[in-house]
Order: structure tokens, then sequence, then C-alpha cells
């Protein structure tokens, strides 16, 4: 795939098994009313994001305008159009973990992956996102990688951090 051109090879970036899957997922649910939003959800399972050439096939198996489906993906957040890592990592950038240095860890975080805010890095090891609230505030500044919350972060701490996870997945 590359950004932006529109060379997306269907066949390279997902597998005969899983194209095989969203057929199946479009036609269990067509004919159906309300079936956009089910269908996306489990394409999005099996594929884990829909690009534009799999919104093409979704409206065109669904008899969807690709606007429709295109707005949909798009208004909701628990869509992406782009790959995802292995370890979603959230910093808080809220009030409390602002002020405590969060800017400094997303800045830190940024560096040592190579990324921007929702990028994701080349491997799809991690996705890096800023969130304005993680409800943590006595930690602060807190990040959370996958699930696991790591609070009273420090930027000479985040490195460290990372390579645990690059580490479990080496090994897994």
């Amino acid at each position: 795939m590359k950004a932006g051109n529109g060379d997306f090879d269907l066949q390279k970036e997902f597998t005969a098994e899983q194209l095989a899957k969203l057929d199946e997922i479009i036609a269990k649910f067509k004919g159906k009313p309300g079936a956009l939003i089910p269908v996306l959800e489990e394409a999005q399972m099996v594929l884990e994001f829909l690009p534009m050439p799999i919104l093409q096939v979704i409206a065109k198996g669904l008899n969807q305008p690709l606007s429709r489906v295109y707005g949909v993906v798009t208004f909701y957040s628990f869509f992406t159009m782009t790959p995802r890592g292995k370890h979603i990592c959230r910093v808080c950038l809220g009030t409390a973990c602002y002020v405590r240095g969060g800017k400094a860890i997303m800045e830190t975080i940024e560096k040592q992956l190579g990324v921007k805010e929702k990028e994701t890095t080349a491997d799809r090891l991690f996705t890096l996102e800023s969130v304005r609230c993680l409800g943590a505030c006595g930690l602060a500044p807190v990040i959370v990688i996958t699930e696991d919350v790591h609070g009273r972060m420090k930027p000479q701490k985040i490195k460290e951090i990372l390579d645990q996870y690059r580490e479990e997945t080496a090994t897994a």
C-alpha cells in the first residue's frame, strides 16, 4: 500500500482467507435492513482495518452508495481506514497529565517510535494516540499501552517500557 496514490493491492495486504471471509460476511447480511454497521464491524475484526478498496467491495456487495459506507466509517471512531499496531499507545494529555509533563512524554514516544500522533510504526507494532483523560489523574502523567496503565511517567522510562512490548512480541 502506498499512501495517498491509490496503489493499494488487496492481494498483498490481505490473505485469500480474509477476503473470502469478507465475502461471507457480506453474503450473510445482504438485503437485511441495518446491515451496514454489522458488516463493517465484522469486516474490521477480520481485516483489522477498512481501506477504501474494502469500502468499495462492501458498498457494491450491500448495494449501498460508497458515500454512505465512507460516511459511516469516518463518523464512528471505532472504525479505522489505516492499519493499526498490535499495541495501541495512548498518551493522556488531559489537564493533570499535561501540567505534569504529558507533552514531553508524547514527544519522547514520537521520537522513540519514529511516528507522529495517529500514526502506526512500519512494523505495525505500535499505534500512537493521544486522549484527553484516562481517569487516572492521581498517577499523572499516564500512558496506556494496550490495556496496561503506566503512571507517573518520566521521559527517561519510555524506552524501557516500549522495549518490554517489543521483546514480548519478539518472543510470542
